[in-house]
């Protein structure tokens, strides 16, 4: 409650690399999505959040709604719930910019919350134009957008949207930006920033329910700042981009190799192998194209030779401590017991 040093530091750093002017801390990306919705509606004045089909924000309440046969639909995994999350949450498919425009002609969206591209369906990459013409829809509906970069921030030092120019309102990211500390943090435009001071200044007074104890808290203000100025380097990133263009290309030659009928993707220093031809273009055809089955067998297969991934879906990320030895000392291995 009483900021130090390092969250001066850790502001100033944080504008500067992902070009937004004004910071607010959070202890988990759920928690800074969960405040960026509550900002979203307060000062907009509008209900409802719009989410992409297949989306993963954390534990929000509000982005538990998927679409099935079309139709807006609350996820019966939801405990708890006690209200029609319909009501105030929309679900378009990734990529379908018609939808996108219908669902905010109505003029009733605070923000649209998104990954700029989604990874916890498998992945799906935005189509060329996508995010352009997007953007021009939310702003001129005057919704605002949320990017939420806690796993896309594999793109680079500043993350996907400051890579491709999306120019978001708001701006979420978790865990990674303290090496896993339990630390996030969102980021706002100043135009926002004002109308967000306005906001609260015309509210009563009290606790808004935006924002804990510990956030900022020492622990995680000292592992931002050593993540920020010691780790996140482009250095760092350019060791891990050639990490992943090699792991991508080494898992096409054995998927070409084997006759699979199955894709790679990659987002930066995040690679995805998933079961169907072409790389999907939404959530659905994500979705349609797992085999839980083969999923789970193949993890085994790799936790059987040493090789834990991610322990859903087949995402895969390389590091600033990964080298191409490595995977040369693990090859070796693997062999070894295959042969024995």
């Amino acid at each position: 409650m009483l900021p130090g040093e390092d969250a001066a530091v850790v502001g100033e750093l944080l504008a500067q690399r992902f070009g937004l002017p004004f910071w607010q801390f959070a202890l988990t990306a759920t928690d800074a999505n969960r405040f960026v919705i509550r900002w979203a509606r307060a000062v907009t004045g509008r209900s409802k959040v719009l989410v992409f089909n297949g989306c993963y924000h954390g534990t929000v309440d509000d982005v538990f709604v998927d679409l099935v046969d079309g139709v807006p639909t609350q996820r019966d995994s939801l405990l708890g719930q006690v209200y029609d999350l319909t009501r105030h949450t929309a679900v378009v498919e990734f990529n379908d910019l018609a939808a996108l425009e219908v669902a905010l002609a109505a003029g009733d969206v605070a923000c649209v919350l998104a990954e700029p591209a989604m990874t916890n369906v498998g992945m799906v990459l935005p189509q060329p134009g996508f995010w352009a013409a997007a953007r021009a829809l939310i702003r001129a509906a005057g919704a605002l957008l949320v990017c939420d970069e806690t796993h896309t921030i594999s793109t680079g030092p500043g993350g996907y949207a400051r890579a491709h120019g999306l120019e978001p309102d708001f701006f979420v990211l978790g865990k990674p930006v303290g090496g896993g500390v339990a630390c996030a943090v969102y980021g706002f435009t100043a135009e926002l920033a004002a109308r967000m001071q306005a906001t609260k200044s015309a509210a009563p007074p009290g606790h808004s329910g935006i924002g804990t104890t510990l956030t900022a808290n020492a622990l995680a203000m000292a592992a931002m700042r050593a993540n920020l100025e010691s780790v996140m380097t482009e250095a760092a990133y350019a060791h891990m981009f050639a990490l992943a263009e090699r792991l991508a290309a080494g898992l096409r030659a054995a998927i070409g190799r084997h006759g699979l009928p199955w894709c790679v993707s990659q987002v930066g220093a995040r690679t995805e192998f998933q079961f169907c031809a072409a790389p999907p273009v939404n959530g659905s055809e994500a979705e349609a194209a797992m085999d839980h089955g083969l999923e789970h067998a193949l993890h085994l297969y790799l936790l059987n030779r040493g090789v834990l991934i991610t322990p859903f879906h087949n995402m895969m990320l390389v590091c600033p401590e990964t080298t191409a030895g490595m995977w040369i000392g693990w090859w070796r291995w693997s062999r070894r017991r295959l042969e024995s």
